[in-house]
């Protein structure tokens, strides 16, 4: 009875937060105000000053977990909602996510190497630009830690929406097709998400399909570059 009370309590308390800070970020949008960091840190801060254990938290949290599995495959709907942009722009985002994902596998297997990480690290950075349900669904199968991965995903995520417009700045990047890629491909949902702001409905929707071919890539490519490369 108190392992099921703990579940529904920690299951609502995760829920709650996460649902203040995207109101709180809503009304300010400001980077340190994004849900993926407040959320994570209000937790830590609650369960270690009620000294309870990642173990008593994840009888609810699980939960929250294992609603991924479902999530990946709604990943379908925004591919079928924006079908008719990905025909039009199929040969710039072909090439742009097949490129950024190379790069990005092999800058990781480089870092790997230079530094000597094991392989749960380098499963994480191999995976750190994919959306979260593919990432966790590949991770185990390459090696890695779910718990790892979900930290490298959700620190690319925010790395990418703070660093993006800089760059696109930057680099006078004014192709909304350019923009919805880079974001895409590099910082998945957060990416996409930031895409909307940078440039409207077009570069959001090309950063959609982008993140989600991003993820397709890697779930067929990584692995067998792990197996070759790693």
């Amino acid at each position: 009875m108190m392992n099921a009370m703990n579940a529904i309590t920690f299951l609502l308390l995760t829920a709650l937060l996460y649902g203040g800070a995207k109101r709180l970020y809503r009304a300010k949008p400001a980077i340190v105000l994004s849900p993926l960091l407040v959320t994570p840190i209000l937790l830590i801060v609650i369960l270690a000053a009620g000294h309870i254990s990642f173990d008593d938290y994840n009888e609810g949290g699980k939960w929250l977990t294992r609603l991924i599995s479902p999530a990946t495959v709604a990943l379908a709907v925004p591919l079928h909602q924006h079908f008719g942009v990905l025909k039009k722009h199929a040969k710039e985002i072909a090439l742009g996510t097949l490129g950024g994902s190379l790069m990005g596998f092999l800058s990781a297997l480089e870092i790997s190497r230079l530094l000597h990480l094991n392989d749960s690290l380098l499963a994480g950075i191999m995976l750190r630009s994919t959306t979260t349900p593919v990432a966790l669904a590949i991770s185990s199968r390459i090696g890695g830690a779910s718990a790892i991965t979900a930290v490298i995903v959700l620190i690319t995520g925010l790395l990418g929406m703070t660093t993006g417009p800089f760059v696109i700045r930057a680099l006078r990047i004014r192709s909304e097709c350019a923009k919805g890629v880079m974001m895409g491909t590099s910082a998945h949902t957060a990416g996409s998400y930031k895409a909307f702001e940078l440039g409207g409905g077009l570069a959001g929707a090309i950063a959609t399909v982008s993140m989600l071919a991003t993820a397709f890539l890697t779930l067929g490519l990584l692995p067998w570059i792990m197996d070759r490369f790693a």
